[in-house]
């Protein structure tokens, strides 16, 4: 019989480098394998076209309001993730700065898939977010060029669509801009 092993904690995950990438899922400190470029260039490209009109301080061509944040650490019921971009409303969280994890639920995360996490992504982290209350979840293919966006709507997820590269978009919660897929992705 094997002893029972310890359940990690938030303080055991706080304890690794601030340089590692990882998680803290269900007791268990899971290490996350380094993006792929494509992966890499979907997480910079979502935070600079939705960023820049939304977090930007005068808001490049957009209302403002938002803090948008590439893989911080965020406590969700008892664990912690590192979406590939998280933004909340100003109003929710006056200030990230300092905080180690982030402890208000975002009101949007993005996740860009990769072949080793898509099942992830799309099954434990969805059911995960939609649990935590977090109101929108995009998911990115950069292998499809496909950006899927879905709102939580009475604890359940609805979803709002998909559009490939070479379409726009005006997708909740930045439906105040249009977004060209295309530039999302990293040119074939």
């Amino acid at each position: 019989m094997e002893p029972a092993r310890k359940r990690a904690t938030i303080e055991d995950l706080l304890a690794l480098p601030d340089d590692a990438r990882a998680e803290l899922i269900e007791g268990a400190i899971v290490h996350l394998p380094p993006p792929l470029p494509e992966h890499g260039r979907a997480q910079r490209t979502i935070g600079r076209y939705v960023g820049g009109p939304f977090d930007d301080d005068h808001g490049r061509g957009g209302p403002g309001g938002w803090w948008i944040l590439p893989e911080v650490e965020v406590e969700l019921a008892g664990r912690i993730v590192r979406p590939d971009a998280s933004g909340w409303r100003r109003e929710r969280l006056p200030s990230p700065w300092g905080m180690r994890p982030i402890r208000v639920v975002p009101d949007w995360i993005c996740e860009a898939l990769s072949p080793s996490n898509e099942g992830h992504d799309r099954v434990y982290k969805a059911n995960l977010y939609a649990g935590a209350g977090v109101a929108f979840y995009w998911i990115m293919s950069p292998s499809e060029r496909v950006v899927e966006a879905l709102e939580l709507r009475d604890g359940s997820w609805f979803r709002l669509g998909a559009w490939t590269a070479g379409e726009t978009a005006r997708v909740g919660p930045f439906d105040a801009i249009e977004l060209d897929i295309e530039r999302l992705f990293p040119p074939m």
